[in-house]
C-alpha cells in the first residue's frame, strides 16, 4: 500500500502531497519529509514572484538545479553536462567561452599544485574514453547522499 506525505507552506498554503512506497527506516522518512517540505516552500516562493519573467527565470533555474542533481545521483556525468551546457548556452555563454574558462580554470589549478582536474574534467567535457575504454575510476569516498 502506498505511503503518502503532504508538505504545506504556511506563508501561501500551497501544499505538496508526495505519494509512493516509502523505505521503512526511519531516517529515509525524514529525508522525504524534510525534502518535500523544501520542495513546497521552493515553489510557494517562486510562484509568489510577481514578474512574469522573474518568475519563468527562477523555475528554469531549480529545473536545472533538480535535473544536475538527479544526473549526479544517477551518476550520468554525460547528462550533468547536457544540463550545465544548455543552461550556459540559454545566458548566452558559448561553448568557445566555455572552453575559454575551462583553461584557465586548468592554469589556475597548476599554479597551485593541481596536475589535474579530476572529476571537472568530467562536469566541463574534458577528454571522453574513446570507444570500448572505460570511464575513469573516481576512487573517492562517497558521502551520505552517495555523492563525492
Amino acid at each position: 500500500m502506498p505511503h503518502q506525505y503532504a508538505a504545506n507552506d504556511a506563508r501561501t498554503g500551497l501544499e505538496v502531497t508526495v505519494t509512493g512506497d516509502f523505505p521503512d527506516h526511519p531516517d529515509d522518512r525524514v529525508r522525504i519529509a524534510r525534502t518535500s517540505n523544501l520542495f513546497t516552500r521552493l515553489m510557494a516562493t517562486i510562484l509568489a514572484t510577481e514578474n512574469e519573467t522573474e518568475r519563468r527565470h527562477r523555475f528554469r533555474a531549480v529545473e536545472t538545479q533538480l535535473e544536475v542533481a538527479e544526473a549526479l545521483i544517477r551518476g550520468d556525468m554525460a547528462e550533468v553536462q547536457r544540463a550545465i551546457r544548455s543552461t550556459l548556452q540559454q545566458m548566452g555563454i558559448s561553448d568557445e567561452q566555455l572552453h575559454e574558462v575551462e583553461g584557465q580554470l586548468r592554469e589556475h589549478l597548476k599554479q597551485f599544485g593541481g596536475e589535474e582536474l579530476g572529476p571537472l574534467d568530467e562536469l566541463f567535457g574534458g577528454d571522453e574514453p574513446t570507444e570500448g575504454e572505460p570511464p575513469p575510476e573516481d576512487d573517492r569516498p562517497l558521502d551520505d547522499r552517495g555523492l563525492p
